[in-house]
């Protein structure tokens, strides 16, 4: 492909695609610019660390200006993109304003990643947040510590028990991870900090399709992590899909016919299925490309689109050879991509796309996690140590390493939670209401008893690229 001398090069998400195109393109006679819905890139395999105190917004996230300010030739931009134009080569964006700016570009590298799927229950979202952003980390750590709170002020009986049931859909690693994290917060983190209820007694429900948990890894890893989960006090339910959710329950389906059942829960937390954002299946009907069921688009060997070479795809919306939708492909994606385009500026032909499996990993409980490389096969204590190693090695930026490392040498130590805090709106502001519910504007603002939307709900964030371990 002919393209400028300096090209402009526009790559669409920061996630760890992205990031890493725009880093191997920095030294390269192009111009870079770098939209990113909330302007920072998110170290996604750490959300639920995030989600259940362990860490802060500040550890797995570092604003795309700081990482690229000491390179003249990438600007980094906020605005969502909405609409490509291929043959201006444009991409119009929207401000947080809600007005619009347009891009051009020689060549396009699309790393948007996957959102939440929710399987075409798309109401089931009301009261079952995913876990794809910072928003949906917070807002689960504010479900979680509130219901805890709540139940210290109910007597004993079912409302006070169905406040101390979790349940989550998904029994990825995702889903493991946050069923492990909850179930030990309650047992540890909180034991010794109510007087009217025993934080210990909250039940956590793990729900999945399979007939085992961490289907990705092998299956003594994954035989591992059911029996830590059980020694945790997790219930598993396999074999079942999560049918209906409601602001005081769940409906269970057991996929042998089996009668539903139903599960009294306030707190329920969807890690099951991923699909596309609208604007990658907007692009996939520009440039008349095909798609999978999930939204993924078909590309040429290469991870081209057929018929536009300057448009890329990389990362988990990559529909080809089945690849995985997890941290690794979409990094080695956008180097990939950076190389050929460097091999289009030296006129050089481009290269076939090959992924390199580097493992998977999965963490249960302090000090106990699962490591799957190649033929290796670790778990417990040495698996911890290290899945700690392997995701600090991908931190983005010095700080966040060092602040990490030190964090977690005070875990070693102490396995604390030192980041619980968690923000409730004003009662006089519809946006901002004193509760997690979503706002129903129809309802009186006085009405505190109304299903409301809070601040962190009303904040959209960007999907990121898939995570260092394996996702549903």
């Amino acid at each position: 492909m002919t393209i400028p001398k300096r090209p402009r090069v526009l790559i669409i998400g920061g996630g760890f695609g992205g990031l890493f195109c725009a880093r191997r393109l920095a030294r390269a006679d192009v111009e870079i610019t770098l939209l990113d819905r909330a302007a920072s890139h998110l170290f996604q395999p750490l959300l639920y660390q995030c989600a259940t105190g362990k860490l802060s917004i500040g550890h797995i996230s570092r604003p795309l200006r700081e990482e690229f300010s000491g390179r003249a030739n990438v600007r980094a931009l906020l605005g969502e993109a909405i609409e490509l134009d291929p043959d201006r080569r444009t991409v119009t964006a929207l401000r947080p304003d809600e007005t619009t700016f347009t891009i051009d570009y020689d060549v396009v590298v699309l790393a948007v990643g996957m959102q939440q799927s929710y399987l075409g229950n798309e109401r089931f979202a009301e009261w079952a947040p995913g876990m794809k952003t910072l928003d949906d980390a917070l807002e689960i750590r504010q479900r979680v510590l509130i219901a805890f709170e709540i139940a210290e002020t109910l007597p004993p009986g079912p409302e006070r028990a169905s406040w101390l049931t979790f349940a989550v859909a998904g029994g990825g690693p995702t889903g493991v991870e946050l069923a492990g994290q909850i179930r030990e917060m309650a047992t540890r983190t909180l034991a010794n900090e109510f007087h009217h209820i025993d934080p210990g007694e909250a039940r956590v429900l793990l729900f999945d399709g399979g007939q085992r948990v961490l289907k990705s890894f092998a299956p003594e890893l994954s035989e591992k992590a059911t029996a830590s989960l059980r020694e945790l006090g997790v219930e598993m339910h396999l074999g079942v899909h999560v049918t209906d959710v409601r602001r005081d329950g769940a409906t269970v389906t057991p996929k042998n016919g089996d009668p539903s059942v139903e599960f009294s829960t306030r707190t329920v937390l969807w890690t099951a299925g991923v699909e596309a954002v609208p604007f990658a299946r907007h692009v996939a009907d520009v440039l008349g490309a095909a798609t999978d069921r999930s939204g993924r688009i078909e590309v040429e060997p290469d991870l081209s689109v057929a018929g536009h070479p300057e448009v890329f795809v990389i990362g988990d919306l990559a529909g080809r050879d089945n690849l995985p939708g997890v941290a690794e492909n979409a990094m080695q994606g956008g180097l990939h991509a950076a190389r050929c385009i460097r091999r289009d500026l030296a006129g050089r032909p481009r290269r076939r796309y090959r992924y390199h499996d580097l493992g998977s990993a999965a963490y249960i409980s302090h000090r106990n996690a699962l490591l799957q490389l190649g033929p290796l096969r670790v778990a417990g204590g040495l698996g911890w140590l290290a899945w700690g190693l392997i995701h600090i090695a991908f931190l983005t930026g010095v700080k966040n390493r060092v602040s990490t490392i030190s964090t977690w040498l005070a875990y070693i130590a102490r396995p604390g939670r030192y980041h619980r805090a968690f923000m409730l709106g004003a009662a006089d502001r519809p946006e901002q209401r004193y509760t997690y519910s979503n706002w129903d504007p129809d309802e009186p603002v006085h009405d505190v008893r109304a299903p409301l939307r809070t601040a962190a709900n009303a904040t959209a964030s960007p999907k990121e690229e898939g995570a260092h371990v394996q996702k549903p």
